[in-house]
This record gives C-alpha cells, sequence and structure tokens, in this order.
C-alpha cells in the first residue's frame, strides 16, 4: 500500500456544506486516511470538523498529491481546496476541534490502525467543514491506497 499527501491553505473560511478541504475517492478505488490536520492562520478562534460527503458540489482547485514513495504507482484519490458550491454532506466523522484565536492554533487528528476509509466512488470523500463562522485555514491529509 502506498502513502500520500497534499496540504494547502484554504482559499476560504468555508461554510456548514462548503468544505475549506476535501478529498475524494478514485472510481474504483478507496483512500484510507490516516492523519488530517487543520491550523489557525488568524487571530480568531473557530471551529471545524471532519465529515463525509456524497457528492462534490463545486470543489476548489485540485491540489498536487506527494508520492510519499517516488517508485509507487500515482495517487487515484484527488483533494480539493475550499468548495465554491455546496457539497452533499453525509456522517459527522466524530473529528471535531475548537482552535483558540491564536495563528498555529490546531490539532492532527489520527485515526487509529484501520483509518478512516473513504467509500469507493468519486463522489465520495472526506471534507473538513467549519462549525459556525470559519476562518481561513492550513490543512492537509495524508493516506494510503
Amino acid at each position: 500500500m502506498a502513502r500520500f499527501s497534499t496540504g494547502a491553505t484554504s482559499t476560504t473560511g468555508g461554510t456548514a456544506a462548503r468544505p475549506i478541504g476535501s478529498i475524494y475517492s478514485a472510481a474504483a478505488t478507496r483512500g484510507t486516511l490516516r492523519e488530517i490536520g487543520v491550523f489557525n492562520t488568524t487571530d480568531v478562534a473557530c471551529a471545524m470538523r471532519i465529515v463525509r460527503l456524497t457528492a462534490q458540489g463545486t470543489p476548489g482547485t485540485g491540489l498536487t498529491e506527494d508520492e510519499q514513495d517516488p517508485d509507487a504507482s500515482p495517487p487515484l484519490c484527488t483533494a480539493f481546496n475550499s468548495h465554491s458550491a455546496d457539497a452533499t454532506v453525509g456522517n459527522d466523522c466524530g473529528y471535531r476541534v475548537q482552535m483558540g484565536a491564536a495563528k498555529g492554533s490546531g490539532i492532527v487528528f489520527t485515526f487509529g490502525a484501520s483509518g478512516l476509509v473513504m467509500v469507493i466512488g468519486t463522489a465520495n470523500g472526506i471534507g473538513i467543514l467549519p462549525i459556525g463562522t470559519g476562518q481561513i485555514c492550513e490543512f492537509y491529509f495524508v493516506w494510503d491506497e
């Protein structure tokens, strides 16, 4: 199994249905998330949660995925910056963070031995959504395929 990573500074603070960052499975391959990191870039407190997505809406700019093993096959899952139209939000994964009113305040979510498994299919993904008013944040994903 190969490991991949990507990250960005969100282009918006997101909304209840517009992730600040997202990652989607491929048509025939699912990814297993190992980590998601989210860090505040402002001096205003904010809260974020991790959710399943069941339709993309309009994702933002595609991110460049890094192959942590350069000899491995390229990644099939795709990650995106802030969405410009609502995604369809599925289950709340239960991972939440209240980030303090300080630049750099944040969290690294880890998902244990089994990881956080994405459902196969290009409409299925995982997103980072604000709880209440969002903020511009740094975020990253680490996953296996």
